[in-house]
């Protein structure tokens, strides 16, 4: 990916979040939209940051019957977003619809959006994997079965934590793996349970990171910033 650090931007509203990029300058990012932010602002903040050259990541996880799926990324590839997501839970048959919306959504003369396949949330341990949502086995286990259905759909990117990468590309090397999560070594790891540095992340073979709070709640983001894209790019 041209932009290896994506910044969650897990505001309230557009207000916050500008206010929070006015500390950028002319840096251009890459930017991830959540359901809180984008079910707020709707789809003039996505054209917003296009239009101020940023990319932009709609990470809206889609999740639910075929037919639903595909009309919901057509919808979201007339966007023109970079990135955008879908549950690998949901099965290949719904995966194989989402890239079918993509591609029919997409304005003539555009770039198709990527799609990304969740995997397991970095805020899902093995145990609340076994005992509360009833998947047996391991994590790596459960994610790896994801990424291969993933693959088979065609989809060619998954997030999953950077444990999970190392195996992900042994199974399937061509797979592009973004991983959130992504922390300092000062930071609390909050509610996300497997967290990693930005420099843990590429050893692992991450293709792309997403980090939130360590950068929107620094005092100085831009430096913040630029520091987890030192660790990156040096290691």
């Amino acid at each position: 990916m041209n932009h290896p650090l994506i910044i969650a931007m897990d505001f309230k509203n557009k207000t916050e979040a500008g206010a929070f990029l006015d500390k950028f300058g002319e840096e251009k990012l890459f930017l991830k939209i959540g359901m809180e932010l984008f079910y707020r602002e709707g789809p003039a903040l996505v054209h917003a940051w296009k239009e101020r050259g940023h990319s932009v990541f709609l990470d809206l996880k889609l999740h639910d019957i075929p037919n639903t799926v595909k009309s919901a990324a057509r919808q979201l590839a007339s966007l023109e977003v970079d990135l955008t997501t879908v549950h690998a839970a949901g099965g290949r048959k719904m995966m194989e619809a989402a890239l079918e919306g993509l591609e029919a959504g997409t304005p003539a003369g555009s770039t198709v959006p990527a799609c990304a396949a969740v995997t397991q949330l970095t805020s899902t341990t093995e145990h609340i994997m076994n005992k509360e949502i009833g998947i047996p086995g391991t994590l790596e286990e459960s994610v790896l079965r994801y990424a291969a259905g993933a693959a088979e759909a065609g989809i060619d990117h998954v997030v999953s934590s950077a444990w999970e990468v190392p195996s992900i590309k042994n199974q399937t090397p061509a797979m592009k793996a973004v991983t959130p999560g992504i922390r300092l070594k000062e930071d609390a790891e909050d509610d996300q349970k497997r967290v990693v540095t930005p420099a843990r992340a590429k050893e692992c073979g991450s293709d792309a990171i997403v980090a939130g709070r360590s950068i929107t709640l620094a005092e100085e983001p831009l430096h913040t910033y630029r520091m987890m894209m030192k660790q990156w790019r040096e290691y």
